[in-house]
């Protein structure tokens, strides 16, 4: 057998050839220059709650109700609310926030298909890689609430439970809306992954289930009656390696 390293059958010898080492290192820069510009535009809308959830729920549907509603008075409490920018829930999230007192968030992406950008965003920045835009919604959250959703949402509530339960970012509440949506996903965490050891039963203490808005904003109020909004010196550092 040859010593020499064949490619793989699957890989385009010509586009490999096109994407030259060069531009992929000129991509780091890129990648630099959306996070700087992401952090000057969004790092004075603390305190800020993140709202997550369809893109494909409908205006007529009782869930962009609620998520317009539950942004609303969050917004009246003094929270910026931040969504990704796009239809849906995404949108509820905007429109409710648009027309409450604090600013409306929206960190937009564009995709194959779902998203486009709505028009209730005093504060728009669009992205062209997911992980940056998965940072700010963690990096300027006080809080999560997360609407019934698909793999997107999925991703982002599992991607907030990782980071708080590791510790790489501060704890924050993390609320799940409409009990019966979530709750064969949360026998199966309790049932399956603490019972086979695969997370710890505290573990489960990091999730709440809420499906009021006025006890949506109450419990956020009181996670932070102790201490207040502001991330510690010491957050702040563990931030800074999200």
């Amino acid at each position: 057998m040859s010593a020499e390293k064949k490619l793989p059958k699957f890989t385009n010898p010509e586009l490999l050839a096109r994407e030259h080492p060069a531009r992929q290192s000129w991509r780091v820069f890129e990648i630099m220059a959306e996070f700087v510009d992401a952090t000057e535009r969004l790092k004075e809308i603390t305190p800020a709650v993140s709202i997550f959830g369809s893109a494909r729920t409908e205006p007529d549907h009782p869930y962009y109700a609620l998520a317009g509603e539950i942004a609303r008075q969050l917004s009246d409490a003094g929270f910026s609310v931040i969504s990704g920018g796009g239809p849906g829930i995404m949108e509820a999230a905007n429109k409710g926030a648009f027309h409450g007192k604090s600013p409306s968030v929206g960190l937009n992406i564009q995709l194959p298909h779902e998203q486009h950008t709505n028009s209730y965003q005093d504060i728009s920045q669009t992205f062209q890689h997911f992980f940056a835009r998965k940072v700010m919604f963690v990096k300027y959250a006080s809080a999560y609430v997360v609407m019934p959703g698909g793999f997107g949402t999925l991703d982002e509530l599992m991607e907030a439970l990782t980071l708080v339960q590791t510790g790489k970012t501060r704890n924050i509440p993390i609320i799940l809306v409409h009990e019966p949506f979530w709750r064969g996903m949360l026998d199966w965490l309790q049932n399956t992954l603490v019972a086979e050891g695969m997370a710890s039963p505290e573990d489960m203490n990091l999730i709440q289930v809420i499906d009021e808005p006025k006890k949506i904003v109450e419990a956020i109020f009181k996670h932070y009656e102790t201490r207040g909004f502001e991330p510690s010196p010491s957050e702040r550092e563990i931030q800074l390696y999200l």
